[in-house]
């Protein structure tokens, strides 16, 4: 009959050589399957990064010509070869342009324009996006699908009709001539629409429950909740309403009422030969304000852009 073997108990240090011989052998078996996945991933990512730098320095460089040119002398900036930098900084363009501009009232216009403009598109887009969600009323599909068709159709369609109502209603070389056509905005009603599809439909419930109306639903709990979608949405308004050319040159004629973009038109000479030193420089004050605050603002756009891109 044989002795069984008896086995020693082992202790709390081998346990702990085994387990870190098993985690060594784990990571390097991990190491030699990853390798290849991860030389992929980075070739990607570099193959990313490139293609967004060419994208970047496609879009930022206009900008940055248009910037470096306006304080270059009328004759460097179609000099052959090209003449990448001026030979010295001509501040005079920036000084015409002042002479030659009542630049305060365009700018004051703009603003107003901008202001009213922006603030009442997010408002109608909030009230309007609020009825399609979350108010029960007839055709409230169909009502949708005219906004998503709305969104097809191109600003320069109806703009013969907007001048004749505009027109019609003595509204011609006034601010709400410039603000009310624009004011139905497809996109901001679009964009809030899908946003309040994501929010918990609890807590409106439970606002209803205490008794809390629709006013004070939108207001004291669906605003607080989309900020990032309004922020995005207003931010778009404005870039939107500060760039407007088109109709604001169609409805205005006065210099005094003119909006910035259209007040560059004054520079250009009847015998259409133009100093674009100049017109550069008062593109440069066009632009710069609302540049500043889209920089300031970007990711407060991206994150309202994406905030309802999947349904909670």
């Amino acid at each position: 009959m044989s002795t069984p073997t008896i086995t020693e108990p082992r202790s709390s240090a081998d346990y702990l050589e085994a387990e870190a011989v098993q985690t060594s052998l784990t990571r390097a078996s991990e190491s030699r399957d990853g390798a290849p996945r991860g030389g992929l991933l980075r070739h990607l990512d570099l193959g990313s990064y490139l293609v967004m730098i060419i994208a970047a320095a496609i879009m930022v460089f206009p900008l940055i010509w248009m910037v470096v040119s306006s304080f270059k002398e009328q004759n460097e900036i179609f000099t052959i070869p090209l003449q990448w930098l001026p030979s010295s900084l001509q501040f005079g363009n920036y000084a015409e342009v002042a002479d030659t501009l009542p630049i305060g009232r365009l700018f004051v216009n703009s603003v107003l324009v901008t202001i009213l403009g922006s603030g009442l598109k997010v408002l109608l887009g909030l009230t309007t996006a609020y009825a399609l969600v979350f108010i029960r009323f007839p055709f409230k599909r169909t009502i949708f699908v005219i906004v998503l068709a709305a969104l097809m159709v191109p600003q320069q369609i109806t703009i013969i009709p907007n001048y004749t109502l505009v027109a019609s209603l003595g509204w011609v070389n006034t601010y709400q001539g410039i603000v009310v056509p624009g004011l139905a905005s497809a996109f901001g009603t679009f964009l809030f629409r899908q946003h309040f599809m994501t929010l918990p439909k609890s807590v409106l419930e439970s606002a209803e429950v205490d008794g809390a109306g629709h006013w004070r639903r939108l207001w004291g709990f669906v605003v607080p909740m989309s900020a990032p979608t309004i922020v995005a949405v207003t931010l778009v308004s404005i870039v939107t309403e500060w760039n407007e050319y088109l109709w604001p040159l169609l409805i205005i004629d006065k210099p005094d009422m003119m909006t910035l973009p259209v007040g560059l038109t004054l520079l250009q000479n009847v015998d259409g030969s133009n100093n674009w030193g100049v017109i550069l420089a008062a593109t440069v004050i066009v632009t710069l304000p609302v540049l500043a605050v889209f920089l300031a603002m970007q990711k407060r756009l991206v994150a309202g852009l994406t905030a309802g891109a999947v349904k909670g």
